[in-house]
């Protein structure tokens, strides 16, 4: 609730006039001026048709050449190796971990992994809870027998 109203005014003095007058001339100054030059621009850009990060990619990509398929078991011994450092990866790192097409490794990671598609792991794969402790089952079956 109010209960009384003021109303302030500044006190008109040669100082305050000042300040509004350089506030207004500030406020009139165009923000861009053009300039003249003595000589002219001679930095030119020409066209390239391939730059040369593109040429070095594209010889990297060639003597690399397509992934080929390994076989299933040397790719779950390093999808296996590669989880035992840590817990969640994304296709991605699989991929240049394995040296393996996405979707080879795709099926591969559908039989012995989770997908998780939301939550603070978002797009990434994580072991089944039954292959998780990998190396220590391995030892515990060799142990029963």
């Amino acid at each position: 609730m109010v209960v009384q109203r003021a109303e302030c005014r500044p006190a008109v003095q040669e100082s305050y006039v000042k300040l509004k007058k350089l506030q207004i001339e500030e406020s009139t100054k165009p923000l861009r001026l053009s300039q003249r030059l003595e000589k002219a621009v001679t930095t030119n850009y020409k066209p390239v048709s391939n730059h040369s990060y593109n040429v070095e990619y594209e010889k990297k990509k060639k003597e690399e050449g397509k992934r080929a398929r390994s076989d299933k078991e040397k790719v779950l011994e390093m999808l296996f190796s590669a989880f035992e450092k840590h817990q969640y990866y994304n296709i991605k790192n699989l991929v240049e971990i394995t040296k393996q097409p996405v979707i080879y490794l795709k099926e591969i990671l559908r039989e012995i992994g989770v997908y998780n598609s939301r939550g603070p792991h978002k797009s990434t794969w994580e072991l089944k809870p039954e292959y998780r402790h990998y190396r220590e089952g391995e030892e515990d079956e060799s142990n029963m027998e």
